[in-house]
């Protein structure tokens, strides 16, 4: 069984950086918008729920052959956080399979950052032996479905909790 812990990913423009419970305080900034949760529900976390859930993240699971990746996403000149990107990778007799998540914060949207942290994401996932990665999209969120078909994932036809399931497969 392979456990992994996020490492520093560098892409053209960005730095995907491991997450730390410190993060929370200018993530909070970037995840203020209450519109970034339109797809996904709830609100905005305060500083304390924020700080309270990375520390779980940073944690990671409890269960055997279960990983949490969580990284900060730092524009590599402005040296400000826009948002993150997640993997959860089990592993079982089937290999190693990740389910990918990103967030990017309202001011940074529209540039690529959701798309190239996504790629930079899938690229190191192919180095760490995963097989399978896969992001559940709601059918309406054209942004997010870019970026799954960006980063090389194609719709499965298979819905999870009102979403949509993409998957990349890796030979």
């Amino acid at each position: 069984m392979i456990a992994l812990a996020p490492e520093t990913i560098h892409t053209d423009r960005l730095i995907l950086i491991p997450l730390r419970v410190e993060h929370a305080d200018e993530m909070l900034t970037v995840l203020s918008d209450p519109g970034l949760h339109l797809f996904t529900g709830g609100t905005p976390d305060t500083a304390r729920d924020l700080r309270a859930r990375y520390a779980r993240w940073v944690a990671g699971s409890s269960r055997p052959g279960e990983s949490w990746c969580n990284w900060v996403v730092q524009l590599r000149d402005g040296a400000c956080l826009t948002g993150y990107v997640q993997a959860t990778v089990t592993v079982d007799e089937h290999g190693a399979a990740a389910e990918i998540a990103w967030v990017t914060g309202t001011p940074w949207q529209g540039r690529g950052i959701a798309t190239e942290a996504a790629r930079g994401l899938v690229a190191w996932l192919r180095t760490h032996a995963v097989d399978t990665v896969v992001a559940h999209i709601h059918p309406d969120h054209g942004a997010s479905t870019a970026v799954a078909a960006a980063a090389g994932l194609t719709p499965t036809g298979q819905w999870h909790d009102g979403e949509i399931e993409w998957q990349l497969t890796i030979s």
